[in-house]
């Protein structure tokens, strides 16, 4: 077309054309005039086409002497192939990388200022965001500085705060323990409020006492709560020697500290993030301040997820009435009120909890006794042990792990009981392993794994002790690795792998084979099940559960298993299934009463038993029992009438 006389051509295939073309130049090194060394990579381009995309090289392209020459730009803290993703993006505007690269392809594009990279890099990683890893993707976004990032994930983590606790990372997060007595006839104040007075707090004991924040995570820190709504230091009362506080495993009663001299003056709310005092230097911006999300978990109990001083961390806080006559030792438990009901009564009880509530424990039976082990709650990993005999109702102590784990499970084997693998909630997972012994009470060091192990499967069979599947290092990925552990040589063995990449699965014996059932690949819940024999030591893969679940429980009644609890992928479910290997059937039965993820389901006394867990607001320390002839589930004792 020739309109006015002039001519006018558009070729629709050029551009392209030219950019393939200038690629295919850059990859074969062609009238390059640029050079960036990326942690001894070389990787050569033409300045024109990088400084069109990037301000950053564009600046230090405008400032070389010799425009003509050819340029040198070093990178010491970049990751090679992100970089090579962000050259190809600068020839072709296509952006390809893989999902475990994109945080260094993110990265690096900060570094480069190529901010339309960086915005869709940042909400690739906020569209695959969880309960898992959003801690993770917080301290990501901390450090990049990104606040529309950080806020993004802060949002997220508000909105979940009570399933974010149940997680990995949550207990890797170094924690504040806080014990506040109240005055008689004074509450706590709201969330918000309550915080912003333990923020002020801690100012205080930094800035103006003089003292650090590693030292007060060190130790629960004793406080009062007084009537003119100030949260002072714990010398309250006069003639009130002790208070109540916890250790790592007993509630018991702790000397309260001396009272620490008055301060300056007080900070107020609205001081957060300035210096404390007169002439102090100013806080630096990366010295934040900031409540993330908090949550009520209970009357008096609050748990809170906050940035003091720049470091993210936990905050715990049980608030107490100030006891009038402080007891001298640890507390005696309450005896059971199911000794003083009348017979018909009795069954109607509902069955005695555990003393502490407990997700991610090891379960097992001995001796006719239901043993759980470790575990965790919001606030720690657990070494306690517990055992229930279900005839009498109650609970009692057994020696405690050596090592505080949770995420494992245990076994039975030669009469001894085995916990190996696990996570202690604040380094990486454990490769060390230990057994009880029951005539000692006492717990001893086995042969530690070829690797770090935690979320694995844990199982006897024919007098060994199998470790199946599990987390990698970094709890993103299922693991195929199965290793058998001989009693008698002490020594682990391999044997075969896995079909499919598990952890979080759960773990039996039936009929000489070893089962595995469902679990996760990566964060993706799987229903499929596979079985072992170790005659041919091959896995074998059996029918699927009708549900796809992590965290489940498993335990064998009458030659069939049972499959109970878990997290679908978006909650903590109840539902159980029945598994008839002869049939290679599952059948849904029955649901149990509590939705329980990462609970124990263990077989005591020919009956099954599930136990602690998670239900999605809450760690638990009921159980409950699976009633074979009615299909039913019920929290009620199953004591017989008459008992002592």
């Amino acid at each position: 077309m020739i309109p006015n006389g002039y001519l006018m051509f558009e070729d629709e295939n050029f551009i392209e054309s030219s950019v393939a073309k200038l690629n295919a130049l850059r990859k074969s090194g062609q009238f390059c005039d640029v050079r960036l060394q990326v942690c001894g990579h070389e990787m050569l381009a033409h300045r024109a086409v990088l400084a069109c995309c990037s301000p950053y090289l564009f600046e230090i392209f405008n400032s070389d002497s010799d425009p003509h020459g050819v340029s040198h730009v070093k990178f010491d803290d970049l990751n090679p192939e992100a970089v090579e993703v962000l050259l190809n993006y600068a020839y072709t505007a296509q952006l390809k990388a893989d999902k475990e690269l994109v945080k260094d392809v993110y990265s690096a594009a900060k570094k480069l200022k190529m901010d339309r990279v960086k915005q869709v890099c940042g909400d690739y990683l906020l569209s695959r965001m969880d309960v898992s890893s959003c801690i993770s993707y917080r301290s990501f976004a901390s450090r990049m500085g990104d606040s529309r990032f950080l806020h993004q994930v802060d949002t997220y983590i508000q909105e979940h705060l009570v399933q974010v606790a149940e997680e990995e990372e949550f207990l890797k997060l170094p924690r504040l323990k806080l014990e506040v007595l109240l005055e008689d006839n004074v509450c706590l104040p709201s969330n918000g409020k309550v915080y912003t007075k333990v923020i002020d707090w801690v100012q205080r004991s930094i800035w103006e006492h003089g003292g650090s924040l590693e030292a007060l995570m060190e130790e629960v820190q004793t406080l009062y709560y007084s009537a003119d709504h100030k949260l002072l230091d714990g010398s309250v009362l006069d003639g009130q020697a002790e208070v109540c506080g916890w250790d790592d495993d007993h509630i018991q009663f702790v000397q309260r500290k001396p009272a620490r001299e008055s301060g300056p003056k007080q900070i107020s709310s609205g001081s957060i993030g300035r210096a404390a005092s007169p002439g102090a230097a100013p806080q630096s911006p990366k010295h934040e301040w900031k409540i993330v999300a908090s949550e009520k978990t209970s009357n008096n109990t609050y748990l809170c997820l906050a940035v003091l001083d720049g470091v993210f961390c936990v905050i715990f806080l049980h608030g107490r009435s100030s006891p009038q006559n402080s007891p001298t030792s640890t507390p005696k438990l309450t005896k059971s009120l199911s000794f003083e009901l009348q017979p018909d009564e009795l069954m109607e009880k509902p069955m005695a909890p555990m003393h502490y509530a407990r997700s991610g424990l090891g379960t097992a039976e001995m001796n006719g006794r239901l043993i759980a082990a470790g575990g965790y709650n919001r606030e720690e990993c657990l070494r306690t042990v517990e055992c229930y005999d279900p005839y009498t109702d109650r609970w009692a102590f057994l020696a405690p792990m050596r090592t505080p784990r949770a995420r494992f499970q245990m076994a039975v084997l030669m009469g001894q009981l085995y916990v190996v693998g696990g996570s202690n909630g604040h380094s990486d997972d454990l490769s060390c392993g230990e057994m009880y012994e029951p005539s000692a009470d006492d717990w001893i060091p086995v042969p530690e794994l070829r690797t770090n192990r935690c979320n694995a499967g844990v199982c006897a069979l024919s007098g060994k002790l199998y470790i199946i599947g599990g987390s990698d290092p970094y709890g993103q990925k299922g693991l195929k690795n199965c290793d058998v552990f001989d009693p008698v040589t002490k020594a682990w063995a391999s044997c075969a792998p896995l079909n499919i990449r598990r952890h979080q699965a759960a773990v039996c014996e039936l009929g000489g084979f070893l089962y595995i059932i469902g679990g996760a690949e990566s964060w993706n819940c799987l229903n499929s099940v596979e079985r072992y024999n170790p005659e041919n030591n091959t896995w074998t893969l059996i029918a699927p559960m009708n549900v796809a679940r992590r965290g489940a429980g498993v335990a064998v009644l009458d030659g069939k298993l049972f499959v109970g609890g878990g997290f679908d992928g978006s909650r903590a479910i109840s539902c159980v299934e029945m598994y008839d290997p002869a049939r290679n059937e599952w059948k849904v039965t029955g649901s149990m009463t509590s939705p329980r993820s990462n609970a124990g389901i263990v077989t005591v006394g020919g009956a099954i038993f599930a136990v602690g867990g998670f239900d999605g607001n809450e760690f638990l320390s009921t159980l409950e029992t699976y009633d074979p002839h009615s299909g039913e589930w019920s929290p009620c004792t199953r004591t017989p009438a008459g008992l002592p």
